[in-house]
């Protein structure tokens, strides 16, 4: 999935469950969810194919593995337990969507990594600096192969998603969400947060599997 496929359908993932949950909103920050959704390709996609390319030669490692967005998220859970803090958790999240939007489930080798084997699948690929600059080309251009359908609903988001802000920035007011504000003035504990957050992938995980089925 490319850039508009990643942060539009995880900003609507997050739409949809906190208009189900309201109390989500206390947990997960709009903001670094969309950090979050791009952070594996931020982090692997340099290392591996421009970095490390003469030996990797693959732009999705470690942070494309259970592993860690496992291991963010518990720290994440540390830091919202000891701080309230809520960015660590919330990037987590946004990774754990990363996987799921890549499809990870089609390369077990790396999404369980390291437990089938320490190396990481390679990629034929000459130039990792020209790849990169392809996949952002392709992320701005408007086909319609099946494949592109993630990337046209992800665009449909961001579009919806910048006018809704539009809107309120304008009005300087969200009834809605100020009377969420108000109604909820506390965080929930730590228990409470672990519910909402598996919920949310749950629910993730089978929207963006039907999202794929289209």
């Amino acid at each position: 999935m490319l850039l508009f496929g990643h942060i539009g359908i995880t900003l609507g993932i997050f739409f949809v469950f906190s208009y189900i949950a309201p109390r989500l909103k206390t947990i997960i920050d709009r903001r670094y969810l969309v950090i979050g959704a791009l952070l594996p390709d931020l982090i692997d996609k340099p290392l591996g194919m421009i970095v490390f390319a003469s030996i990797i030669s693959n732009g999705r490692m470690i942070s494309h593995t259970l592993l860690f967005s496992i291991t963010l998220c518990l720290i994440g859970l540390y830091f919202y337990d000891k701080r309230s803090d809520i960015v660590i958790i919330t990037l987590a999240s946004g990774s754990f969507f990363h996987l799921m939007e890549d499809q990870m489930w089609n390369t077990p080798k790396t999404l369980f990594w390291p437990l089938l084997g320490w190396s990481f699948p390679k990629d034929n690929i000459a130039d990792g600096i020209a790849f990169l600059l392809m996949l952002l080309k392709e992320s701005f251009m408007i086909n319609f192969p099946k494949d592109f359908i993630p990337e046209i609903i992800g665009m449909m988001v961001i579009v919806i998603f910048t006018l809704n802000w539009l809107k309120n920035k304008l009005s300087k007011t969200n009834s809605k969400d100020e009377g969420i504000k108000k109604e909820i003035t506390k965080k929930p504990p730590i228990e409470t947060t672990v519910f909402y957050i598996i919920g949310f992938l749950v629910f993730g995980l089978l929207s963006v599997r039907a999202i794929i089925a289209l």
